[in-house]
């Protein structure tokens, strides 16, 4: 996995950036993405909150 790199600009240059990284993807890298946000989506929706004893 690549390194974490801070990006600096406006919110209109990173948004073009963002969407030139996607255009650049495959299909199956977008819909990986995508399978991935909707797990982390899912996880978090059905997750408990774990109470420390006290």
């Amino acid at each position: 996995m690549k390194d974490s790199v801070l990006r600096f600009g406006t919110p209109q240059e990173l948004e073009a950036k963002r969407i030139a990284e996607i255009k650049k993807l495959s299909y199956l890298e977008r819909l990986e993405r995508l399978m991935a946000i909707i797990e982390v989506s899912y996880t978090i929706k059905t997750a408990r909150i774990i109470r420390s004893k006290k």
